[in-house]
């Protein structure tokens, strides 16, 4: 299983709140909202390497890597948004709730919050992308 694999696993299991939980390449269908609702979907959003450790010997680096998980909640009652910012806030909690501290495939160190930030606010659907930080490390193939 691939860390995003783990990371879309983790938001599927329990007392999701999630319709749809997927990876980044189904959400490029997705125009102004999905099928169903509320619905996630987890990409890499960014990676930074630290400078090598090592003074001797094969390369050791640090590996930032910025997970996103846009999340989108609809609220066909409403226009005013109130309700859907209210669904909204409840769906960012869970998600921290989840992966606040948990440990993907392929990490060295636990998840940690980056931010949250919205998206997009159109025709009723209200987009948010909560991001946040895992690292690993990088290291030379010994020859």
């Amino acid at each position: 299983m691939s860390m995003f694999s783990d990371i879309v696993e983790r938001l599927k299991g329990g007392e999701t709140p999630f319709a749809i939980v997927d990876r980044v390449s189904d959400l490029a269908a997705v125009d102004d909202r999905p099928n169903a609702t509320p619905a996630g979907f987890v990409f890499l959003a960014e990676d930074a390497s630290g400078p090598n450790t090592r003074a001797t010997g094969p390369i050791l680096q640090r590996l930032e890597r910025d997970i996103a998980i846009v999340i989108i909640t609809d609220n066909a009652t409403s226009r005013t948004m109130g309700d859907a910012s209210d669904d909204m806030e409840g769906v960012v909690d869970w998600v921290r709730s989840r992966l606040l501290g948990f440990e993907p495939e392929g990490a060295d160190e636990p998840m940690e919050h980056v931010s949250g930030q919205l998206v997009k606010a159109r025709g009723g659907a209200v987009w948010w992308e909560e991001r946040f930080g895992v690292a690993a490390y990088l290291e030379e193939a010994s020859q």
